[in-house]
């Protein structure tokens, strides 16, 4: 059977290209599939379950529909939409997937991550996060803090990130190389899926002196992108976007 794995989708209403594109990819080539694994960033921003508009309701809405045809769908948090939460996972008929998660793939175990915990070298990133998404954290977001001024704080971060990201040096925004050995070697895998750092690529690799490979989704912008798991064959290609 066939199991497809997405990451980075960044869905916004500002972005209706992708956004047909992803409805035409569910509807077509992921019916049928056993599995589909979205591997974070599924959205460009989220503020929580009780934010969703009808933009976000049609989401789910398509989600459902591929989940009551038989595919089951897991979801991972990304750094953009780390507030999804049990509302929007019911809607959609998906299934929420820690960061990082062991699963069997092409008859083997496989590590799944979102990918931003890579990127070690980005200290003043991995401090934030670990401050915003901290049990206390969280429970400010999403108990305290009333919608109107998550959004602004949304805003905010997403501004903010961009920014950053622009006068970053590429290695600090990318995994940092030691990283990867030292954590497939943790979880006793031979082979590492991520999104995230959008520069979409197999690298193979040594894990206890034994060939390994990395595997790195792309995301969804001038193209979309999908790996596709058949058997043993794990294939990721490009596709257009919607016009």
């Amino acid at each position: 059977m066939t199991v497809l794995l997405i990451s980075d989708l960044h869905l916004q209403e500002e972005r209706p290209d992708v956004t047909r594109t992803f409805f035409d990819f569910l509807h077509n080539r992921a019916r049928g599939a056993e599995a589909l694994y979205i591997l974070g960033d599924f959205f460009e921003v989220w503020i929580g379950d009780d934010g969703m508009t009808p933009y976000h309701d049609g989401i789910a809405s398509a989600l459902r529909q591929l989940a009551d045809s038989g595919t089951r769908i897991y979801l991972m948090h990304g750094n953009r939409d780390f507030m999804i939460g049990k509302d929007f996972c019911r809607k959609a008929g998906c299934t929420f997937l820690p960061d990082p998660s062991l699963v069997q793939l092409g008859g083997e175990t496989v590590l799944l991550m979102h990918g931003d915990t890579l990127c070690t070298r980005d200290v003043q990133y991995l401090r934030k996060r670990a401050r915003i998404r901290s049990p206390l954290g969280l429970f400010i977001l999403r108990h305290i803090m009333p919608l109107s001024k998550r959004q602004a704080l949304a805003r905010k971060l997403r501004n903010e990130s961009l920014e950053r990201t622009a006068m970053k040096a590429a290695d600090i925004i990318d995994v940092t190389p030691e990283e990867i050995p030292r954590i497939m070697h943790k979880y006793g895998v031979q082979t590492l899926i991520h999104g995230h750092t959008h520069r979409p690529a197999v690298h193979e690799l040594q894990v206890a002196g034994k060939p390994a490979r990395r595997i790195v989704l792309g995301d969804w912008d001038k193209q979309g992108w999908a790996l596709q798991v058949d058997g043993n064959d794990f294939v990721q290609a490009p596709f257009p976007i919607s016009a």
